[in-house]
């Protein structure tokens, strides 16, 4: 979880990471809680779930899994946030209003050539996992079964 925007917005990112496959441990989501009462974080959105396909019977691990912070020398955004859903790709959403967020960016690379993840059954699908925006606004993802993707933020 990390601060949004930090005092400006006294807003904070819960993700609430998948850790089975095809959901068996229910769906999981990235929430929005407002903190200007730190003692009392009130939750006021969650950020849209993918649903352009079934992503469940896609295989693998669907869902939230991180997010990019806001670091010193990064890309540092109040409005935006960047997430990982695994067999869902990369998702960016807008949060000027945190009541409504909205997703305005997604990349679901193609399932893997050849697989990072050697264990034996392993679904061939994409399981993004960490990302991290630089200051130029490229956006890195590595995926478990993929490797590593670099894209670039345009608009």
């Amino acid at each position: 979880m990390w601060e949004a925007g930090g005092p400006n917005r006294d807003l904070l990112v819960v993700v609430d990471e998948a850790v089975q496959d095809q959901c068996a441990d229910g769906m999981k989501f990235t929430w929005l809680f407002d903190i200007r009462e730190p003692t009392n974080p009130i939750s006021i959105a969650t950020m849209p779930t993918p649903s352009e396909i079934d992503y469940v019977a896609k295989g693998a691990h669907f869902g939230p899994h991180n997010v990019h912070e806001n670091r010193p020398g990064s890309f540092v955004s109040s409005e935006r946030i960047f997430t990982t859903y695994q067999n869902a790709g990369v998702r960016v959403f807008d949060i000027r209003n945190p009541y409504q967020p909205a997703e305005i960016g997604a990349l679901v690379p193609p399932p893997p050539t050849k697989m990072m993840d050697i264990r034996p059954g392993r679904a061939r699908v994409i399981q993004s996992a960490d990302i991290f925006v630089d200051r130029d606004q490229l956006v890195y993802c590595t995926d478990t079964n993929a490797g590593l993707y670099i894209m670039e933020m345009t608009g």
